[in-house]
């Protein structure tokens, strides 16, 4: 056993179904969901449903979402892009005028693309849910509307809310603790509305009206009448042995795919306790992202970012005996990752987002849904092409991961939050899962590491090369002495640290499901029956 588990950390197999999530709360209702006789699409839509009230100050209706499905039999998995567009009043010359130098953080529209979410639960429901969407989204409402106890993390997140109206609900018996019982009547009515009547009831209901106020002109109800989520073509490498698939930009997931493959070229230690695994996948992460500040906006295409004449001299430069010059760095955000896999073998790989803690700090009169920051993303460089401007969509770091072996059927779901260190932490976890055999729970609990820079946001931190830190939690930090004398910057942390990922993957292994949980989201939850 790790010097880092404090108690023991097991893997669940299950034979028919399997959802995990960082709430058990969630993960419990994408297995209800089954139970009456849903799928996987029904079960994530179920289980995002519930984060979206129990775990807000990481995701909610505001924000937006993610998602790959695998369909056993199909010759590839269906991405789906629900990331919102910027308002069609964006105007970078006026934020320029107003003395912004770059995207304002919280408390401002500009920052607030029309949230995704809900048209994603359509998308993905109109296409593949068996269910209807009153008993999808069941167990969501109720916890609304009756209440839910509030997690640890939750609570302690409360107090960022100090002074921020309209999040009285949070607040009625006074500051939260973990297991204070929070309703949400707000997000419970709306709920019952999306039930009812589907997305036209959320854009052109009660909260669009609320987000056209809020925006001032920034949005108009045209903007609100245009589907936020379209079904996309998605990319992939073969590395480790099998093929892995993530959504195209506007993602960053092109960044676990180059990283992946890139590591595959190279002859990594047999131990993963070696320093030298750590150096070379640091090393791989950091030449995939070498150009990611002019690379990565809505209209790259993926395929040429993946393909082996633009990835091979980056392979090449990795040296096994110093660190390579590269300018980037990366940082954590806020945002949930789950999966579920059903008796068919159904996958979804799905993220949902809202950006940066509990966005941008705005939660709307009525409703109580609380608005994302993803505009942050955006460039205030007018010829950048991820310039801010009118129906635009920003950079996105979320990036849900799906593994397929060679013939086609299911390998694993597999992904995580992080802000921009995604592609890092899934890295890591595909090595340790498809390279050395370990198990979901042992991939998961193993120290990880990530590339950090010096702004505290976690979304703006691919620039100074001289600023870039490798930080190592908990005992990873064995490795400091070796690593430093290979050139890296090395900060230590805490084992167990949220800041490296909430994290969950479900495997396929010889017709039975095994899957686990993050620990470090402390409540999270692999459900299977």
């Amino acid at each position: 056993m790790s010097p880092d588990h404090h108690v023991p950390f097991v893997t669940r197999h299950a034979s028919n179904g399997m959802v995990c999530t960082i709430d058990h709360l969630a993960s419990g209702a994408g297995i209800a969901a089954m139970r009456k006789g849903g799928n996987a699409v029904d079960a994530a839509i179920a289980a995002s449903a519930v984060l979206a009230v129990t775990s807000q100050h990481m995701c909610g209706l505001g924000g937006d979402l993610w998602a790959l499905v695998h369909v056993p039999g199909e010759k590839q998995p269906y991405a789906l892009n629900a990331s919102g567009r910027s308002g069609s009043g964006a105007d970078l010359a006026q934020l320029k005028r107003d003395g912004f130098t770059e995207m304002p953080f919280r408390n401002d529209p500009r920052s607030v693309p029309v949230p995704g979410c809900v048209d994603g639960w359509c998308t993905l429901h109109k296409k593949f849910g068996q269910l209807t969407l009153q008993e999808v989204l069941q167990d969501a409402i109720g916890l609304a509307e009756e209440g839910f106890p509030i997690s640890s993390q939750c609570a302690q997140a409360t107090r960022l809310l100090s002074g921020v109206e309209n999040t009285e609900d949070y607040f009625q018996n006074g500051t939260p603790r973990a297991g204070t019982i929070i309703r949400r009547a707000g997000i419970a009515q709306v709920l019952k509305e999306i039930a009812a009547g589907a997305r036209e009831a959320f854009y052109q209901g009660d909260f669009g009206d609320e987000l056209i106020r809020f925006g001032a002109g920034e949005y108009s109800e045209q903007d609100l009448t245009k589907s936020q989520s379209d079904w996309v073509d998605p990319i992939s490498v073969d590395a480790f042995g099998h093929r892995i698939w993530s959504p195209p930009p506007n993602s960053q997931g092109y960044l676990c795919l180059s990283a992946a493959w890139i590591a595959d070229q190279l002859e990594l230690p047999e131990d993963v306790s070696d320093p030298l695994f750590i150096h070379l996948l640091a090393e791989s992460a950091l030449q995939a992202g070498f150009d990611r500040p002019e690379m990565l906006h809505e209209h790259a295409n993926g395929s040429d970012l993946l393909k082996e004449e633009r990835l091979a001299p980056r392979s090449n430069a990795i040296r096994r005996d110093q660190v390579s010059s590269v300018a980037t760095g990366i940082n954590p955000g806020d945002t949930i990752y789950l999966n579920a896999v059903d008796q068919n073998r159904m996958g979804v790989s799905l993220i949902q987002s809202n950006a940066s803690g509990w966005g941008a700090l705005a939660f709307m009169p009525k409703t109580g849904i609380s608005l994302h920051n993803r505009g942050i993303g955006f460039s205030t460089d007018p010829n950048s092409l991820s310039a801010y401007g009118p129906g635009r969509r920003p950079p996105h770091t979320l990036a849900p991961t799906l593994v397929e072996n060679f013939d086609g059927s299911l390998k694993a779901v597999i992904g995580t939050m992080g802000g921009d260190s995604q592609p890092q932490i899934v890295l890591q976890l595909l090595a340790r899962l498809l390279l050395f055999g370990q198990s979901p729970s042992e991939a998961l609990s193993a120290p990880r590491w990530r590339l950090a820079g010096s702004n505290p946001t976690g979304f703006h931190t691919w620039a100074d090369p001289g600023e870039v830190v490798l930080e190592l939690e908990g005992s990873a930090a064995l490795a400091e002495s070796a690593l430093k004398q290979l050139g890296h910057s090395i900060r230590t942390t805490s084992a167990f640290n949220s800041a490296f990922g909430h994290a969950h993957i479900i495997e396929v292994q010889d017709g039975r499901l095994a899957g686990a949980a993050e620990p470090r989201a402390l409540i999270g939850a692999s459900a299977g029956y």
